[in-house]
Parts: structure tokens; sequence; C-alpha cells
């Protein structure tokens, strides 16, 4: 890799933890709503439910858990792939009795895989 496409990806990292901070900085999620925090990478998709006030993961999914991959027809990155995420994470929230939520984007944009699983855990019944 040459000099300008480090500098170049070092850039995009730079302006992606800008708009990470910027978000955390109005989203705080309170025991009575904890943040619904999602990071994707290439391969995966991750999303937590956090209580901000005590610095506690409630509960988690991501793409690589067997329950996902098993219903899956095509990646662990797709779509598809971010629904079962969203489906199952606010299934498990509704479980601990979390019935409301802060959505964290995490700096991305809420558009594809990341509305995909905000939209499915909607569809089960988390508000935000």
């Amino acid at each position: 890799m040459n000099e300008f496409h480090s500098k170049k990806m070092r850039g995009k990292q730079k302006r992606h933890k800008r708009a990470q901070l910027r978000i955390r900085r109005k989203v705080q999620g309170t025991t009575e709503r904890p943040r619904l925090c999602v990071y994707k990478s290439l391969r995966f998709i991750y999303a937590q439910v956090i209580d901000d006030s005590t610095g506690r993961t409630l509960v988690q999914a991501n793409s690589k858990e067997a329950d996902v991959l098993s219903g899956l027809e095509s990646s662990a990155g797709g779509c598809e792939a971010a629904k079962a995420v969203g489906a199952l994470v606010a299934e498990r929230a509704k479980e601990k009795g979390v019935e409301q939520v802060v959505f964290d984007r995490g700096g991305f944009l809420y558009h594809g895989k990341v509305k995909c699983l905000a939209e499915a855990a909607r569809e089960k019944g988390l508000v935000f």
C-alpha cells in the first residue's frame, strides 16, 4: 500500500472517531433507558444494550453466534444478518425487562445494515 492510501485511511478513521464521539456526547444510557450501541465490521455486526450509569452491558448479540448464523442464507455481514441480530438483541432485552432504549449508531450512517438492525429491533418491541 502506498503512502497516499494509508493517509486516506487514517483520515477516514479520524472522521469516523469524531462522529462517534460527537454522538456519544449527546446519547447517554440510563438505568431506565439504556443505550443500544451498534458496531459493524466488514464481516460481522454487533449490538449491545449498555447501562452507562453503572458501565455494564445488559445484553448483546452479534452475527457470529450460532443462533444467527443458522438462519442465514447469505453472509454474516449482510442486511439479513443485521435484521437477525436486531431481533435477537430486542428479544434478549425484553427478557431482562428493558422496553425503551436510546439508539447509538456508533458513528456509522443510519443506512443499510445499521438501519436494518434498528428496524428489526423496533419490530420486536424495543422503543426508541
